[in-house]
């Protein structure tokens, strides 16, 4: 059996096998059940949509029919699992069963969860990571205002506990606390860069990567370009906020209920917090409104809820987050900064190029027991460590700066690397005068699925075709999370710098594809998840508090900004990739590089609203 685990475009890739395996024990022992009733051979026998036949005799059962005497039987040791040239239903688009109930509003998501006798707690953190409770004033104004029951205070928070979540949150706003801000009260985007730029300084650093001679290299290149890249904090921010419903049970049983990628975490989170054994634990799985990574590895809400339920025994408390509270207390994608240097010989080829990455370790922070021997995160350095491209002499140093911001898996963890590689790919070609396509390709292999992917999204988009006046183009590709993507973003931007996405053409690799409509669908929905961290979103520090609070300051694409997007399926079989990610790799360096090409600006920050996007004069 696999793990219980959804995150890092894992769902289908993880679960194939053993999930084919089942389905073919299944239908052995259905087959099997039909003969032995029937007191026939097995080989007479065949099973296809749902009925078990004997074709000489014209008999048939449906498997239903055959299920309980199925379930008595022994499963096979061994089962052949059919060759993908003969897979009927894998590689159709097949109608979702989920989406009528989704469209209706029947599905029950984490904040829906309601039980009898149940209570509702608001929570307040410490607006400084790592600060802890002082003090805690609940006046008469808060623990005697209607429906208030109780007002739990913890190490790390303060929550009260009322007979509705409106309630007990008016209530919360009351409480007068004091916290101890461990001292980072002081840290700011000014410090954070800092410590970033003192990593890209040291020269004491380990290498991701180490092929040839770099700074050799680089020393009798005809010519260097050099640039510098970065990125701030994200956060998820998922419409539905963090939440957790817990029962602690007189006779010593917990239940919670909650929106979790991960069940298994959410179990032992939830057992450790209540100090109960595993098997005096249940989790329930809801519907979740939106993971992206955070309700996949910290558990932080999982721990508060239960906390909150032990405070009152035999009753279930449903804790929610308030949208600031969400906003302020995540687990953000990295901040990062990168230094890139390359080496260019007398006809423009890319013979060197030395990377430096300075940026926190998402591992360091939620599973430490990942990082190499010598402190390498593979999450910060990916598409440079791994970078497909045909360059003799690679070096990469990666400098761990870790502040005091919570940092953990954003969607495609890692991926601003994909917008910094294909970006200064992009400035080498211009520097010598190159087609950004056809430089990509000569540096790829004859049979690189990277050069696969290139090829069918520049056939797709007639790139090198005329274009309509005042419309560009632009080109990236990137591998990750077990499939190759590559993409064409076509922008518009008018005189006074507004920028419009028109289309994006996102071809992929994923080796084998079970339901290519589900595959779209996740292709477009990176799109337009990308596209709000490209124009509009980043997470400031102040005092070293997040400033953002809401969506009127962490502003999400409106649907009149959505661009078309074309998704090209192109299955070369023989591996399982994921779908869930890939297609926001490439996205940034795509919509930026068509921007280049509109206004002659080289954009080396996000988001874009920072950026002046009036063509250059």
């Amino acid at each position: 059996m696999g793990f219980d685990v959804h995150g890092g475009s894992m769902g289908v890739r993880s679960s194939q096998d053993y999930v084919r395996r089942a389905g073919a024990s299944a239908r052995e022992m259905l087959v099997a059940a039909a003969a032995a009733r029937w007191q026939v051979s097995v080989a007479e026998c065949t099973a296809a949509d749902g009925v078990v036949a004997h074709p000489p005799s014209g008999r048939m059962l449906r498997y239903g029919q055959l299920a309980a005497d199925a379930a008595r039987l022994m499963p096979p040791k061994e089962v052949t699992l059919r060759d993908p040239a003969a897979w009927k239903i894998a590689g159709r688009s097949v109608q979702r069963l989920d989406i009528p109930d989704k469209v209706l509003g029947k599905p029950v998501f984490g904040v829906d969860v309601m039980l009898p006798g149940m209570l509702h707690a608001s929570i307040a953190q410490c607006p400084v990571f790592g600060g802890k409770v002082l003090s805690v004033d609940a006046a008469a104004a808060a623990a005697k205002m209607r429906g208030v029951r109780k007002i739990v205070r913890e190490e790390s928070f303060v929550a009260v506990v009322a007979d509705s979540w409106w309630r007990a949150d008016e209530a919360l706003r009351r409480v007068a606390v004091e916290w101890d801000l461990g001292g980072n009260g002081q840290a700011s985007n000014e410090t954070i860069a800092d410590m970033l730029r003192e990593g890209l300084a040291d020269r004491q650093l380990p290498q991701a990567r180490k092929l040839g001679d770099a700074p050799a290299a680089m020393a009798t290149a005809a010519k260097v370009v050099e640039a510098e890249y970065r990125s701030p904090y994200l956060n998820h921010a998922t419409l539905e906020p963090q939440t957790c419903t817990a029962w602690l049970k007189p006779e010593g049983f917990l239940e919670v209920w909650t929106s979790t990628q991960n069940g298994e975490a959410s179990m032992a989170a939830a057992a450790e917090a209540a100090g109960l054994p595993l098997e005096k634990v249940e989790v329930h799985k809801m519907m979740l409104g939106g993971g992206f990574g955070r309700r996949g590895g910290p558990q932080d809400f999982v721990r508060q809820g239960v906390a909150i339920a032990r405070a009152m025994p035999g009753i279930p408390v449903k804790m929610m987050w308030s949208r600031a509270e969400d906003m302020q207390h995540g687990f953000y994608r990295p901040a990062s900064m990168v230094r890139l240097r390359a080496g260019l010989d007398a006809q423009g080829n890319l013979v060197a190029m030395h990377t430096t990455i300075a940026c926190p370790s998402i591992l360091k922070v939620l599973m430490p027991g990942v990082l190499s021997k010598d402190g390498i995160d593979f999450t910060a350095v990916r598409s440079f460590s791994d970078m497909p491209y045909a360059v003799p002499n690679q070096q990469v140093d990666y400098a761990m700066r870790n502040g005091h911001v919570p940092v953990g898996f954003w969607r495609a963890p890692g991926q601003q690397n994909a917008y910094y590689r294909e970006s200064f790919i992009d400035e080498l070609a211009t520097a010598v005068g190159r087609d950004p396509l056809e430089y990509r390709l000569a540096m790829l292999k004859s049979g690189d699925k990277n050069r696969l992917v290139l090829e069918a999204v520049a056939t797709a988009a007639a790139w090198g075709s005329p274009l309509p006046v005042g419309v560009h183009r632009g080109v990236a590709v990137a591998d990750g999370f077990g499939s190759f993507t590559a993409m064409v973003a076509e922008v518009s931007v008018r005189p006074g710098g507004q920028l419009r996405v028109l289309r994006i053409v996102v071809a992929i690799d994923s080796g084998h594809v079970v339901n290519p409509d589900t595959c779209r669908a996740q292709a477009e929905s990176n799109v337009v998840f990308g596209l709000g961290s490209i124009l509009y979103q980043e997470n400031n520090l102040k005092a070293g508090r997040i400033v953002e609070s809401n969506f009127h300051d962490f502003r999400l694409p409106r649907l009149s900004e959505m661009p078309r997007v074309e998704t090209v399926l192109v299955p070369s079989g023989g591996f399982w990739g994921g779908h869930g990610e890939p297609a926001i790799l490439p996205l940034a360096p795509a919509v930026c590089n068509a921007l280049f090409a509109a206004t002659g600006k080289r954009i080396r920050s996000l988001p874009l609203k920072h950026h002046d996007l009036r063509a250059a004069v």
